[in-house]
């Protein structure tokens, strides 16, 4: 999947909410190289952390407190 499309389903689950998404892809990256699991497994290697948490927000396996998909 392109990155724009990623980056578009994210919004759509943030309420359009570009700010809060640069937060929670941020704090999630943040983790992910402070060796937090990654949801996805099979992308590890090749992904950025960022990428890693862009795609867990974007299908919906990573939750942000306060949004709920509509």
């Amino acid at each position: 999947m392109r990155i724009e499309q990623r980056i578009s389903q994210a919004l759509k689950r943030l309420n359009n909410d570009k700010y809060i998404l640069a937060i929670a892809v941020g704090q999630r990256a943040t983790a992910l190289s402070c060796g937090a699991a990654p949801i996805f497994e099979e992308d590890r290697l090749s992904l950025k952390y960022t990428d890693t948490a862009l795609k867990e927000i974007a299908c919906g396996a990573l939750r942000i407190d306060g949004f709920e998909e509509k």
